[in-house]
Order: structure tokens, then sequence, then C-alpha cells
């Protein structure tokens, strides 16, 4: 793939991965007290820095916590949780400082700080031998989040199409993507980013190879636009292109599994998933043919059995 296409797609596919479904209807929805406030099955997690956190958690059993992709929520994940929370698989998801119905405090979108939060999550629902699933952008929040608080908590890691290791052409990255392109792909989503997120919408499942509704794409486009805005997405666009994530991928000790898809252009399995598993010891790719990014939607049986499986 020529390096101004692959540019092109991490503009707008890497991290645009969300589909929002109805939001959950709240008893009450008040500044909640530091740490874990459950209702019906949702609540607030407060951050370090006082930020409200929004979680999903639900069924009983192991638990799975999952990770969303750049400009996604918790409702992206919400094909699986359906399916594992009937499993007796407790499913905890969150929405990111700035999406969905988490605060946007303005700051805090560097990787130390998203991996911060994550253990916060973790902390204040007491969660132990959790099996963390990222997707996309997800994965750098995971990884930072073992090399920087250990895995104590974890018990397994599941990377599904990681923008890992590292997107930024530097001495020792020679394959990467310049910094001068990464800035004009930033400039043309700050230019129209409903028209840049809609256009992107098919290539992010594969369609229509890979067949997915219109309501779907509309989903996918609508929960990007709607509840992620415009600043937050180009500040994590900078720093998921420009952090270099090789030395934590190789800090990991869990067991770890990676799941790519072998078309998928928004982030092409050579350049990551490949390079992922290869600095993680023991690792395991796991090649999905014919899925693109999007694959918790177009592939969703094959991904829920193969999550039930390692949550056994």
């Amino acid at each position: 793939m020529e390096r101004r296409e692959l540019l092109q797609r991490l503009g707008v596919g890497a991290g645009v991965s969300a589909l929002s479904g109805p939001r959950p209807v709240f008893a009450e929805d008040k500044r909640p007290a530091a740490g874990a406030r459950r209702v019906a099955g949702a609540g607030f997690v407060e951050a370090a820095d006082g930020t409200r956190l929004f979680v999903r958690d639900h069924g009983q059993g192991k638990t799975a916590l999952f990770a969303a992709p750049w400009a996604l929520n918790s409702a992206w994940w919400e094909y699986q949780t359906a399916f594992l929370a009937q499993q007796g698989v407790r499913c905890v998801s969150y929405d990111r400082r700035g999406h969905g119905r988490s605060q946007d405090p303005g700051s805090g979108h560097d990787f130390d700080t998203l991996a911060a939060d994550l253990a916060r999550v973790v902390e204040a629902l007491d969660l132990r031998e959790v099996t963390l699933v990222a997707h996309s952008m997800g994965a750098g929040e995971a990884v930072r989040y073992l090399a920087r608080h250990g895995s104590g908590r974890v018990a397994r890691l599941v990377l599904v199409a990681p923008i890992t290791p590292f997107t930024l052409k530097t001495a020792d990255n020679p394959d990467g993507v310049e910094r001068a392109d990464l800035e004009k792909s930033r400039l043309g989503l700050a230019l129209d980013r409903p028209g840049r997120v809609a256009a992107g919408a098919a290539g992010f499942f594969g369609a229509p190879a890979n067949p997915v509704s219109a309501a779907i794409l509309e989903w996918w486009t609508r929960m990007i636009v709607d509840e992620c805005s415009l600043g937050v997405m180009l500040e994590l666009h900078r720093a998921f292109t420009e952090t270099d994530f090789r030395p934590d991928l190789r800090a990991i000790s869990v067991p770890t599994v990676v799941i790519h898809g072998d078309r998928d252009t928004s982030t092409p399995l050579d350049f990551t998933g490949r390079r992922t598993a290869a600095l993680v010891r023991g690792s395991e790719l796991r090649v999905y043919e014919g899925a693109a990014h999007g694959l918790p939607v177009t592939h969703m049986a094959r991904l829920n059995e193969e999550l039930r499986a390692l949550l056994r």
C-alpha cells in the first residue's frame, strides 16, 4: 500500500470506529463521589482530575473490560457485551474522556492520562482477573496501562486491529508516515469532519464485500460526529499517530492474542497487527480472512465465540 494511501486511511479509519445505540436512562445524573456509582447497569467513575467517566457494567462471572476505538464509545461493543453477558461473563465498557456520556475536560488526551483513566475504572469497580479487550486506538490505552500500572489485575489481553506499534516516521521507524502528511490528514478532517467521516464508513467495514446495512453506516457516522468533538478527535489523532508503543509492547507479560483482518485498510495488517504481535513475547496472531477494520460488527459471530472461549 502506498504511504499516502496509508495516511489517508489513518486519517479517518483507524480511530473512527464506534456504533451508537440508545443511551441508558439514569435514575439520577448528578456528579458522583469518587469511585464507581452503579445505576441500573451503568454509572460513573471519577478520574484523578475529577473527570466523570461513563461506565456500562452488565452480567456476572469472569470479567471482560472493553476499550473502544478513536472517536467511539462503549456502545461500539454492544454486539459483544450483549452476547457475552448471556454466557456468564461480566462485561464492563466505558466512554473515554471527551466521548459519549463522559465529560470533556478539555485536557488529558495523552496516553499516560488515558491509561490512568482505564486504571481508575479497574480499581473503582475492583475488577480482577480481567480479560482486557481493546480495538484500534483502544490498544494504545491497554498496552500503556499494562506498562505503567502493571498486570496484577489482568489475566489476558486481546488486541483487535490495533493502531500499535508506531505510526510516525522516525530514524528508527523508516516505514512510518511523515509528520507533515499526518498534519495534512488532520487538516482535511478539520475542514469537513462530517464529510470525511461519512466517506470513510464503507471502507471501515469493508463494504460491499462485507455487507452492512445503511442503518449501520449511519449509526457509526452519527456516533462519531455527534458524540466526539472535532477538538478531541484532532488531539487524539495526533496522540495515537505520534506515540511510540514499542517499549510498552515489549513489557507485556500476560497472554496476548492479536486479532486482525487481512483486508483492513485503516490499520493494515502488516503495518500494525503483525508488528504488534512480533513485539509481545509469546503472543498469538489470528488473521480473519476478508475482515476490514470494523470486524467486531462484520465478523461478530467469530469474534464473540473466540472471546467466550478465552473467558471460560
